[in-house]
């Protein structure tokens, strides 16, 4: 079951707001408005790109309705403290995102809409991949580890003065053959069919910052060899003085 009809039979509905993340997944917001909810954005832990409890503590009222927790990168959500949340204010709590990120057994009474699992020696290899990028890389700042990342994505972060460095390291990078691409390009309360005057300081940073390199089960060890020379070799040359 999606997003779209998790909200409708849990009867979520006009007067009701529903706590969603801004980093990624406009699809998220949008079936909240369809059914009429108002989707209200708060920021994100700058580790995992999921929704900071903390921020979802704050913005609870009395319209709070749900929140929507999404996987990103194939990390999970903190599952346990928003079901925490859930649980104190009696809210509904969705999942939404990568299953293969979701901790086992699932959180009890959750309701999810994601994709189906990846086979384990699938994840295993991405893993592998990740670790020996984290040992290698140098001219990005690598993802920090975590129990449950599976490396969906091997997401850097390009640091500078916003979104011109991170865009031109990444055109550089192309250009000497690796396949990496912007996982958000703009934060979902910054889009004009859901703008918010807010500031959300993590996930604008991380929508100017972040940088999704490959680490697929089919990659091969020469294409992880230019990933390294590559990504050194710029890193540090589009920085600012």
């Amino acid at each position: 079951m999606g997003t779209l009809e998790l909200l409708r039979a849990a009867g979520v509905g006009a007067g009701d707001e529903v706590i969603v993340p801004a980093f990624g997944n406009v699809e998220v917001a949008e079936s909240v408005a369809h059914v009429g909810a108002l989707p209200v954005f708060v920021d994100i832990d700058p580790l995992t790109y999921c929704l900071d409890p903390d921020a979802v503590a704050a913005a609870v009222n009395t319209r709070t309705a749900a929140v929507i927790a999404v996987h990103r990168f194939g990390r999970p959500a903190d599952l346990a403290r928003l079901h925490a949340l859930g649980e104190r204010h009696g809210l509904l709590t969705l999942e939404h995102g990568d299953p293969e990120a979701m901790p086992e057994p699932p959180q009890p009474g959750a309701a999810h809409a994601g994709q189906p699992p990846v086979p384990q020696d699938v994840v295993t290899q991405r893993r592998a991949y990740a670790a020996l990028l984290d040992l290698r890389l140098t001219g990005v700042l690598t993802p920090e580890d975590s129990p449950g990342h599976t490396y969906r994505q091997y997401v850097v972060r390009v640091p500078g003065n916003g979104r011109p460095d991170r865009d031109a390291f990444a055109r550089a990078a192309r250009a000497r053959g690796v396949a990496c691409r912007v996982p958000v390009k703009t934060a979902v309360h910054r889009l004009p069919e859901f703008r918010r005057d807010i500031r959300l300081p993590e996930t604008e940073r991380a929508a100017d910052e972040t940088l999704s390199l490959p680490v697929h089960a089919g990659l091969h060890t020469r294409e992880l060899r230019r990933i390294i020379a590559a990504c050194n070799a710029l890193g540090g040359l589009l920085q600012p003085a």
